[in-house]
């Protein structure tokens, strides 16, 4: 029999999911579903029964908190640089009896930069969140969309002050919108049970969530079916597992 020749991919997969009784594919689906879509952990286990694999939703919460940054974070190192035009709004979540604030940028396409859960909305939280931003992202924008939130133009002023700042009615429509498939997934969950629950759920969902979402209406059918194929491509590398033919 011909010596078996090992992929970079293998080589990928074996190192991440070394030690585990089930094989990536299996562990990256339950990843997969748990993140594109709006499933509980409960949800993905009565679902993998008809692939024949039991298990139990504990152990898809396992692998969820495991490997699901792991996943976002290669996604994000092979995506294309984000746009110049960055997009900035906040919304309050209810944790624990007690207001946060989600800030959430995103590019011109409505492509996700960062996100940052905070307890504030004043200008040192938004100076936070700015150089969060920057530090992950390497370049500094040719403008920012926000609200008319003070903390915003005051932050801006100190760390990104030769930047071009809108904040006209209606012009961060696409960082608002932004927000609403985290209000669906925080009704799933029923609430976020901590700021660092939020924060980590949020900074893996979403990455892998705005991946395979890619606009159907812009595509034909075979265009859809293009993309979607390349999107694949890019998380089997991601998670360690040729692409079968």
């Amino acid at each position: 029999m011909p010596p078996v020749r090992h992929t970079p991919a293998m080589h990928t997969s074996n190192f991440l999911h070394r030690g585990h009784r089930f094989p990536a594919e299996i562990i990256s689906h339950c990843v997969w579903l748990y993140f594109r879509f709006a499933l509980s952990f409960r949800d993905v286990e009565e679902l993998m029964p008809s692939r024949a694999v039991l298990l139990t939703y504990e152990t898809v919460r396992e692998w969820c908190l495991k490997f699901g940054q792991t996943y976002a974070n290669g996604l994000r190192r092979k995506s294309l640089r984000p746009g110049d035009r960055w997009h900035l709004d906040e919304v309050f979540l209810k944790i624990n009896g007690r207001h946060h604030y989600l800030w959430r940028a995103v590019d011109q396409d409505g492509d996700p930069l960062d996100i940052l859960v905070q307890s504030r909305r004043d200008k040192k939280a938004a100076k936070k969140f700015f150089r969060k931003l920057l530090k992950g992202l390497r370049f500094v924008p040719r403008v920012i969309i926000t609200d008319k939130l003070k903390s915003y133009g005051a932050a801006k002023a100190e760390v990104m002050p030769s930047v071009e700042h809108l904040r006209q009615k209606y012009q961060n429509n696409r960082a608002e919108n932004s927000h609403q498939s985290t209000r669906l997934r925080e009704k799933v969950m029923r609430r976020f049970k901590s700021a660092g629950h939020a924060q980590r759920f949020l900074s893996a969902f979403g990455p892998i969530s705005s991946h395979f979402r890619v606009g159907r209406h812009l595509y034909s059918a075979i265009g859809y079916r293009v993309v979607m194929k390349a999107r694949f491509a890019v998380w089997n590398d991601v998670i360690g597992i040729p692409l079968a033919i």
